[in-house]
């Protein structure tokens, strides 16, 4: 009888292991042909050979790979850095990290002062919060383009209060890029901080003042390690969109501050070298990668360490 028994719930397992592949086989088509599909022809571009007028020539060649951190002079083969393309990885990264930088500095009072706000009015912050988002990415950028330029909001206002002579130059720089940056993914840092400090027993907080320590030291051993979670999705998500902008870098950045992004298309499109556009991108996704690796790790050692 036990036999028989045995031999039914194998039965079962396998019927329900088959319709469970059965009702998951769309999303992993959708998957393999629209995620990895795409992923999987620039990784194969990125081997081949560029064709004179765009697009590539089916020869295997690792050029692409190598002129993407080296150089070779046209007269006498000298091999050397690629300066342009190091010091548009180096802007990048950094833009990006000081990006998520001004972002967690406002995200976290903000998360924070919607966090302590009665439970009635939180959707409505949440709400002025995610209003940004209705509004597509180029006008927001145009928006921050209209306070920085020369003769824009800000210069205006300083100079009518005698405060300054001549206009402030800030469009077309990286500081533009940088405002630019943090103003677009500022929401994306906000909203998982505040997830998290909504779970947050804000007794702890009482408790630690109750022991006579301080509002820094309260902050720093009690709110920040309990939602380190929410801390570090926040900056992942801000940093991997930032460290791929394209629009912001294209319009603040007037073509001359350029980014990875910026020098991805520019391959595409100017430089018809499909096979460097391709290493290119795939660098960029490594790079993701690791930063999503990082991120797990500090996760999975937040939740250790915190039961």
């Amino acid at each position: 009888m036990s036999r028989k028994l045995s031999q039914l719930e194998q039965d079962q397992i396998r019927r329900k292991t088959r319709a469970n592949w059965l009702l998951s086989t769309p999303a992993l088509l959708l998957l393999l042909f629209a995620a990895s599909g795409p992923l999987i022809i620039v990784v194969i571009y990125s081997f081949l050979s560029s064709g004179s007028y765009g697009g590539v020539v089916w020869e295997f060649s690792t050029d692409a790979w190598f002129n993407v951190l080296y150089t070779k002079d046209i007269f006498d083969d000298t091999v050397s850095l690629s300066d342009a393309h190091l010091s548009i990885f180096w802007r990048s990264v950094q833009l990006s990290f000081l990006t998520t930088v001004l972002c967690l500095f406002f995200g976290f009072p903000t998360a924070y002062f919607i966090a302590t706000r009665p439970p009635s009015t939180r959707n409505v912050w949440l709400f002025l919060i995610t209003i940004p988002f209705w509004t597509n990415l180029l006008i927001r950028t145009f928006a921050i383009l209209e306070l920085i330029r020369n003769q824009g909001v800000i210069n205006n206002a300083l100079m009518s209060l005698g405060l300054i002579q001549e206009p402030i130059r800030m469009l077309y720089t990286d500081f533009a890029i940088l405002v630019g940056m943090a103003y677009v993914y500022l929401p994306l840092m906000v909203l998982p901080i505040y997830a998290s400090m909504e779970r947050f027993d804000f007794r702890f907080v009482e408790a630690g003042y109750d022991l006579y320590a301080s509002r820094l030291k309260v902050l720093r051993r009690i709110v920040i390690p309990i939602i380190k979670p929410g801390i570090i999705a926040g900056s992942i998500l801000v940093f991997v969109p930032s460290l791929g902008a394209y629009v912001t870098p294209r319009v603040l950045g007037g073509g001359k501050r350029l980014m990875v992004g910026n020098l991805i298309e520019l391959q595409f499109g100017q430089g018809k070298n499909w096979p460097l556009g391709a290493a290119l991108a795939v660098t960029m996704l490594v790079i993701v990668m690791v930063a999503l690796i990082f991120y797990v790790r500090l996760v999975q050692k937040s939740e250790r360490n915190h039961g």
